[in-house]
């Protein structure tokens, strides 16, 4: 391990953190909050550490996957040391538990929150806490790796630990450009959000906090009742609209945008994925639309939006959910562990995952009837590599098993079954809300202390999607 090279890249990052830091201090002053200076001091302190960071080591070589997975890991857990400070500085979380907790949970997009009361904090707080999810929706990592040619670092390992999905889709030989292209249609499509919200009634710091959420799928809000509170329709179909840009792999809108509309319907991903909110729509439609709401309109609007919002981890909310049937919140549950495209900003285990998974199990019974046949696993006209099969299925049982220890975790710390099996689904799959007393209308406040690190570590794990996480725990990992 290059720690020298790990450390200089570190540092750098977090001198951009701290200039992300500073873009809440002009809402600060606007509101009159009173914590534009402990947001400057917060700033402050990162950057001098990210100089004392980078100046203090010099970059060795090209990267490694040894680095690569170490930059990815540290950069998401340092991230969240530093972007706490703005809630202890300023008192507004003064627990560094709780701190870190919001704040590992903005950065991987999960969306819990300790928060009792989200409208009594200041304006320029809840625009840092918004700001994280955005950030982290995109990827630190990728984002690095636009700004970062002139240090000479190799991008591409930190782009396969931070993007390790089954298929990496490079829209151009060069992965600092692909960074670029994707930044630059993450860019685009919260503009067009922030501008439809601002249409629909909210004001500038509103639209800007709701779209980081949306098109992070992370979920913050500004407001204690989330979305549900503006009641809107309008709101409500423009946010479910951009969840599920948010949700689809981000490649799709860029050959969109450069004239290929038809890129979204000959994907086989999209569509499965598009099938899946059409079917859970009308599947937990039958307890809404007959028992719940007074017309089929509203019913509709309330549905699509909680199954879209699941689906795609954002976790924002309109209805509270664990009033409904226990089938529709069975459903919502089995959705939390499938989570949006590859390529997307979503959490979960990924569509294509799920997909290849599927075709895998289907492939290996075809094999016991007919031993001596070749029986490839396609998706659309490509063939999947058994290589890439097999990673499928030990994510697939390395996530569950992470799932049960986690719920054995929780309830060995007195939380019910429920809650625990909620709580840790939402954590691992980067959603928020879960069920029992971490539902939609509840927060994480009361979980114990030793629990927050426990969902936080999580967190980190389903962000970074297990691996790149877990073999940092290898022994093999460390040895020369």
């Amino acid at each position: 391990m290059h720690f020298s090279s790990v450390i200089h890249i570190l540092g750098f990052l977090l001198m951009f953190l701290a200039i992300a830091m500073l873009l809440p201090i002009p809402f600060s002053l606007h509101y009159g909050d009173a914590v534009h200076f402990q947001l400057l001091f917060s700033a402050i302190i990162t950057f001098v550490c990210g100089l004392i960071g980078f100046k203090s080591t010099r970059f060795e070589r090209d990267l490694r996957p040894k680095e690569g997975f170490a930059v990815v890991t540290f950069g998401w857990v340092s991230f969240s040391i530093f972007g706490s400070l703005p809630f202890l500085i300023s008192g507004t979380i003064p627990s560094f538990t709780n701190a870190f907790f919001e704040t590992m949970s903005g950065f991987t997009t999960t969306g819990a929150t300790i928060l009792t009361d989200i409208e009594s904090l200041p304006e320029g707080i809840l625009f840092w806490r918004s700001l994280t999810h955005w950030i982290g929706g995109m990827g630190i990592i990728v984002l690095s790796l636009a700004i970062l040619p002139f240090l000479g670092v190799g991008g591409m390992q930190l782009f396969k630990a931070e993007v390790p999905g089954p298929t990496a889709d490079k829209l151009t030989p060069r992965i600092t450009q692909t960074a670029k292209i994707l930044w630059g249609v993450y860019v685009l499509i919260s503009a067009a959000e922030t501008a439809l919200l601002m249409l629909g009634g909210m004001s500038l710091f509103e639209a800007l906090c709701h779209t980081f959420g949306t098109m992070a799928t992370g979920g913050f809000s500004t407001r204690n009742a989330s979305i549900g509170s503006y009641n809107s329709a309008y709101v409500d179909y423009v946010v479910i609209f951009f969840m599920l840009l948010a949700g689809t792999n981000f490649a799709l809108h860029y050959r969109f945008l450069r004239g290929n509309f038809k890129a979204y319907f000959r994907n086989r991903e999209f569509l499965v994925f598009f099938s899946i909110i059409i079917a859970a729509t009308i599947l937990i439609g039958l307890d809404t639309f007959l028992l719940r709401y007074e017309n089929a309109a509203l019913a509709l609007r309330k549905t699509l939006f909680q199954v879209v919002s699941i689906l795609t981890t954002t976790g924002y909310g309109t209805a509270d959910y664990e009033q409904w049937a226990f089938s529709s919140q069975f459903i919502l549950f089995i959705m939390m562990f499938m989570g949006g495209c590859a390529g997307s900003t979503g959490g979960g285990m990924k569509i294509m995952r799920i997909f290849i998974l599927v075709k895998f199990v289907f492939s290996e019974f075809t094999r016991l009837l007919h031993p001596h046949a070749v029986v490839p696993v396609r998706i659309g006209n490509s063939s999947v590599s058994r290589e890439v099969a097999t990673n499928v299925v030990g994510f697939f049982i390395l996530f569950m098993l992470l799932f049960v220890i986690g719920v054995l975790a929780m309830s060995s710390m007195g939380l019910d079954m429920a809650t625990s099996f909620g709580a840790v689904a939402a954590s691992l799959g980067n959603i928020g809300p879960g069920l029992g007393k971490v539902g939609p209308t509840d927060h994480y406040a009361h979980i114990p202390l030793i629990g927050k690190w426990v969902l936080a570590l999580l967190m980190l794990m389903g962000r970074l999607e297990v691996f790149t996480v877990i073999i940092l725990f290898s022994p093999s990992y460390w040895r020369k």
